[in-house]
């Protein structure tokens, strides 16, 4: 009888489980790109230092990885295009100054795409409606929240008969500043000014940059001067900003009519446009005015005139002095905020007294008669721009915000 075999069952073979790896952690506010929130009540609808330098900050914070969205108030017709994402705010126009929006707050339906956004910080730039209700929101979120000082309003109300108003901004300024995690100041000098004035309680510096390829001396021309009625050996004063009474505009007329009285030969040219025009050419009749210029057009009117006049207080940097420096030229302007920390008075440029029109007129005739001391100064001023680097000043408020999130993390 024959033998049944059976073959034996096979050998289970083991199935390699792969080996356990715990889940990766979540990138640290050190490593991943910040989500970064912005207030401006002027991010770009009319061209000014401020907002200017604003999105210079932001295209930085983007170059390096990070994500911006921007909330302000909009026009059909921006002065410029945007650095980030621009979210349009609710805004009305301001009384008397229609080309300036005023931001009326953060809707419900803003608040909403902010909170889905989910910033890691909120930078405020404005003590208006806007700015204070975006502090409120972070306050609500637990979202660390900075703040930079760009304008001196305060000072701007004296220009219209309005000064009995300084009072109530500097109240606004005592409670909007207050409780933040950091504010940035253009200078250590000027935030010693706004502590003293118990205006903010704490200060860092985010100072300014000038873009050395575009203002240089080489962007001299003899020829475009010649276009405009500017002889070879005429010496030029140039004024350079927006034609709005807070930028020292009538004491400029009375410094003209100083030189004039004193038989000093100078040419004034005036670079920039704004609702003061027609007063102020009234006041000037022997000045070139040029309009609005920008680019390479600006770059070269800096280069071509001999002397840069600011006489304004109202600044807190003054991009002018730097951007006058870089182009070789001596800057003449009023002990102010905005010029302290640039101009060393006999070095670069002099310091005058604010609104002081014969001591004015001493410093420019000293440049309009004096050729070596107009070239020394010059020179002093385009050596002392080389350190205004724009990338080098932006990464400071970029580190400053891993700081105070690495601290937030670390309480």
């Amino acid at each position: 009888m024959a033998t049944a075999y059976r073959l034996p069952d096979p050998v289970p073979v083991p199935v390699a489980e792969p080996p356990y790896m715990p889940p990766a952690p979540p990138l640290s506010l050190a490593t991943r790109p910040l989500r970064i929130a912005l207030f401006s009540g002027n991010y770009n609808y009319v061209r000014d230092g401020a907002n200017q330098a604003l999105n210079r900050l932001v295209a930085f914070f983007e170059s390096r990885g990070n994500i911006v969205r921007v909330f302000s108030p909009t026009s059909d017709t921006p002065a410029f295009p945007p650095a980030g994402t621009l979210i349009s705010v609710p805004s009305i126009g301001f009384p008397g100054r229609g080309e300036y929006r005023v931001a009326r707050g953060l809707p419900e339906n803003l608040k909403r795409e902010i909170r889905a956004f989910a910033p890691d910080i909120f930078h405020l730039s404005s003590p208006d409606l806007l700015g204070h209700s975006a502090k409120k929101l972070a306050k609500a979120m637990g979202v660390p929240v900075v703040a930079s000082f760009h304008t001196r309003f305060e000072t701007y109300f004296e220009y219209y008969n309005l000064g009995f108003v300084r009072p109530i901004i500097e109240r606004v300024y005592r409670g909007f500043y207050a409780g933040l995690d950091e504010i940035f100041v253009t200078s250590a000098g000027f935030g010693e000014v706004l502590r003293e004035k118990n205006y903010i309680p704490h200060w860092a510096v985010w100072s300014r940059g000038v873009d050395k390829l575009r203002f240089n001396p080489a962007k001299r021309s003899l020829a475009w001067r010649r276009e405009i009625g500017i002889a070879d050996d005429d010496v030029v004063i140039g004024f350079v900003g927006r034609l709005v009474l807070e930028k020292g505009l009538d004491t400029i007329a009375a410094i003209v009519a100083e030189l004039n009285a004193r038989g000093i030969p100078h040419k004034l040219l005036v670079v920039g446009d704004g609702p003061a025009r027609e007063h102020f050419a009234a006041q000037v009749p022997g000045a070139i005015f040029t309009g609005f210029l920008d680019g390479e057009a600006l770059a070269r009117a800096f280069a071509s005139a001999d002397m840069l006049l600011n006489p304004s207080t109202t600044e807190t940097f003054g991009n002018i002095n730097l951007e006058a420096m870089a182009s070789r030229i001596p800057v003449v302007a009023a002990i102010a905020t905005g010029s302290n920390c640039l101009i060393d008075d006999g070095a670069n440029g002099r310091l005058v007294p604010a609104g002081d029109v014969g001591a004015f007129a001493d410093a420019l005739t000293l440049y309009l008669t004096d050729a070596e001391a107009r070239a020394a100064s010059g020179a002093e001023g385009l050596r002392r721009a080389e350190g205004y680097d724009w990338d080098s000043i932006n990464n400071v408020v970029l580190t400053r915000y891993h700081e105070i999130l690495a601290a937030k993390v670390a309480n």
